[in-house]
């Protein structure tokens, strides 16, 4: 996104987006080697769940 375009978004959806971002930067942190499964599954259901609200903002963004 620009910078104008950053603007425009309400309070809630600039809070979804640091959300996501929040959630990335852990999981790019974290040790993936030596998570166990559960974790893992954690970590791969919490970053789905953020891609799919981050393209829904994206497409509820685009919408005509």
């Amino acid at each position: 996104m620009e910078t104008e375009d950053r603007s425009s978004l309400t309070d809630a959806q600039r809070s979804r987006v640091e959300f996501a971002r929040r959630d990335l930067a852990e999981a790019r942190t974290a040790d993936l080697a030596v998570m166990p499964a559960s974790s893992l599954i954690l970590q791969v259901e919490r970053l789905r769940g953020r891609l799919d609200d981050m393209l829904r903002l994206l497409g509820d963004l685009t919408e005509p």
